[in-house]
């Protein structure tokens, strides 16, 4: 049997030094395995156990650890999964539509209904000369659209809190209280353009939230509704 150095039993030798030697020396133990039950360590309720217990217990923790890992990764993936299907619906019937205003309802129906929006808006910057009263149309010098600048210059999703200037310019004056909100650019539109979909809950849209899907919708929607609206035009 392979024999290993003795460590001297005195003052001399330091718990870092066992340590060190231990760790140089990983199979002491299985050199030594009576020393697995002679050796007793604390434990969190008090009592002293052997090292094997207390390695049982270490291992059943990491164990528990890694199966809530993994329950959670299962169930993000479901809820993607889930997101997936419902953007392919969407998409699919956006492209049954046949005119704007058609593919506006079945979008704000299909955001109540499959992605439990409250509030729906559709914003497009562009000079419609006064011809058309329809609040989705604003002015590219409309005052309001100050507030939206940076997201209308920018490819991402902005989610979070909005004051009620900023949801009643997005949902009409009915949206109040407004929880929380996701506002997509539309970055088909030359002049730039808005989808706002509103919660009552606070946390539905929070900052730190992934934009992926979001994003995703944005560039479905913009290119359907930009299309319908060139047809028309």
């Amino acid at each position: 049997m392979k024999q290993h150095a003795a460590v001297a039993d005195d003052e001399s030798v330091t718990s870092d030094q066992v340590v060190e030697y231990l760790l140089r020396h990983r199979d002491f133990f299985d050199h030594h395995p009576d020393l697995l039950e002679k050796l007793h360590i604390p434990h969190p309720g008090g009592e002293a156990v052997s090292l094997v217990a207390r390695q049982l217990d270490l291992l059943r923790e990491k164990n528990r650890t890694v199966q809530e890992k993994l329950e959670s990764l299962v169930r993000i993936a479901r809820a993607n999964d889930d997101l997936s299907g419902k953007m392919h619906q969407l998409a699919l019937v956006l492209l049954e539509a046949e005119t704007f205003q058609d593919a506006l309802r079945t979008l704000t129906h299909r955001l109540h209904d499959c992605f439990l929006a409250d509030w729906v808006g559709v914003r497009i910057v562009m000079d419609h000369n006064g011809e058309s009263s329809d609040p989705v149309f604003v002015l590219p010098d409309d005052e309001r659209l100050q507030r939206f600048q940076k997201i209308l210059q920018s490819a991402a999703p902005k989610c979070g809190y909005v004051n009620p200037d900023q949801a009643g310019f997005l949902f009409g004056e009915q949206a109040d209280p407004i929880g929380s909100c996701a506002i997509i650019p539309l970055r088909s539109f030359e002049q730039g353009g808005l989808l706002a979909i509103g919660s009552r809950e606070k946390s539905r849209f929070h900052p730190g939230m992934g934009h992926l899907f979001l994003q995703q919708m944005g560039e479905i929607v913009s290119n359907r509704l930009h299309k319908l609206l060139a047809m028309e035009r």
